[in-house]
């Protein structure tokens, strides 16, 4: 077995390899599994997937708490002893294979949660290509396809923000806008979920990668969802970011979808609320890449039950920087915190009376090599059981129209309600 060196770390060092496990990490091809989501035996598994690629994991080889405070110094110095420690077996070295760690992080610096797993067992497959990683000893078998069970009744238990009083908060902020405090800041809501059973979480993830399969399919950690928001992929030295705010739900037929289509594309309201989102991923990334490229104009990204101006952002790296450096660098972009940054999660924290946890923080892979891939957690639930709580949220400018952004959260909060209920179940019951 041969080291597999971390590259992109630039000079940043281990915190003190001696206290850190060395794990054994041992790639190897399989045939191909189909069907990643049916094959995790583990509800409490790690699932990255899109469009029938990416990852389901098994078993916590390492667990590691990143905060709060400096959670993302905290993960990378973390993944750097552990990489530093261990000895890998990877004849496929490519994005994904060898040592592979998931990492779930809070959007703000003082909420507890944040976290960085390595999983026992992980399937992957991408391309023509699949392949198993175990870590030590765990048994490399691919699983025979899993029986998920269906969800039990679903009741709706309220917000800690009411509706009246979250049209209150958007109403406050949008008054700051106005009066040039800031030019934009995003507000988020949650809706609890009670079920008669415990949730299983590859029952939910596999209805939200069979409805939107465009989206990038999470489980880290008890945070389910389904994210159309790439925050970054490094491949190597190539960088790409896809920005996506301001929406508009689809239409019932091919005509009035157009039609919402197109108004968005020419509202100055959606189209001021999607420029900082922009400007804060080019700031960002900047300061790292030799080359960027970045759309002129947005183009419309559809999904199942709502269309966004999305962005689509390319560079080329001339530091040293992981995926998971990356993260960090454009975390929180203004598309889920606001601008200017500091004034506007100020406002958040006055208005929102909600910890997001690691709702609109950056979930995602990172390898080795520091390849990897990080969404923005967006369309989610946090899970433990039978509880489970959702959260949406909705970008403000002084042109904002409370009951218009109210609607709009009740729009995204709709993926993960899709997600709880059965297909067999006629209604969702709210109680």
């Amino acid at each position: 077995m041969t080291g597999v060196p971390h590259a992109g770390r630039g000079a940043r060092q281990p915190r003190g390899v001696h206290s850190v496990r060395r794990l054994r990490v041992t790639t190897r091809p399989v045939d191909d599994p189909g069907d990643l989501l049916l094959r995790l035996p583990d509800p409490n598994g790690v699932v990255w997937v899109r469009g029938g690629e990416g990852f389901v994991g098994w078993g916590e080889a390492v667990r590691i708490d990143c905060g709060p405070g400096s959670r993302f110094r905290a993960a990378a110095g973390a993944l750097d002893d552990l990489v530093a420690a261990a000895t890998v077996d990877d004849p496929l070295a490519r994005p994904g294979s060898g040592l592979v760690a998931f990492a779930s992080l809070t959007f703000d610096s003082r909420s507890p949660g944040s976290v960085l797993v390595v999983p026992r067992v992980l399937l992957a497959r991408r391309g023509d290509a699949a392949w198993v990683t175990v870590v030590d000893d765990a048994p490399d078998s691919v699983p025979a396809p899993q029986a998920l069970p269906d969800t039990g009744r679903i009741r709706y238990a309220g917000s800690h923000v009411g509706e009246i009083d979250w049209l209150e908060a958007v109403d406050a902020a949008r008054r700051r806008l106005a009066a040039g405090a800031l030019e934009k800041v995003v507000l988020a809501r949650d809706l609890a979920v009670w079920s008669e059973e415990p949730l299983d979480p590859r029952v939910l993830a596999r209805r939200l990668a069979e409805r939107f399969p465009a989206c990038f399919t999470f489980a880290v950690a008890g945070l389910i969802g389904a994210s159309p928001e790439l925050l970054v992929r490094r491949t190597g030295d190539a960088v790409e970011s896809l920005v996506l705010a301001g929406s508009a739900p689809r239409g019932a037929d091919a005509a009035e979808d157009e039609a919402h289509g197109a108004r968005l594309l020419a509202s100055a309201k959606d189209l001021h609320e999607h420029r900082p989102a922009v400007a804060s991923v080019r700031e960002a990334l900047e300061g790292c890449c030799a080359e960027l490229a970045v759309d002129d104009v947005p183009h419309l990204l559809r999904l199942d039950n709502i269309q966004h101006l999305a962005t689509d952002v390319h560079g080329r790296l001339d530091a040293p920087a992981t995926a998971l450096d990356l993260a960090g660098r454009l975390h929180p972009t203004a598309a889920v915190c606001g601008t200017p940054t500091d004034t506007a999660r100020a406002l958040i924290r006055e208005l929102e009376r909600l910890d997001r946890g690691r709702y609109a923080g950056p979930v995602g892979w990172v390898d080795a090599r520091g390849d990897g891939e990080f969404a923005i957690a967006l369309r989610c639930a946090a899970v433990a059981g039978a509880r489970a709580r959702l959260y949406a949220g909705a970008g403000i400018v002084a042109e904002s129209l409370p009951e218009a952004e109210l609607e709009e959260t009740r729009l995204k909060l709709r993926a993960m309600q899709s997600a709880l209920q059965a297909p067999s179940t006629a209604e969702l019951h709210r109680g």
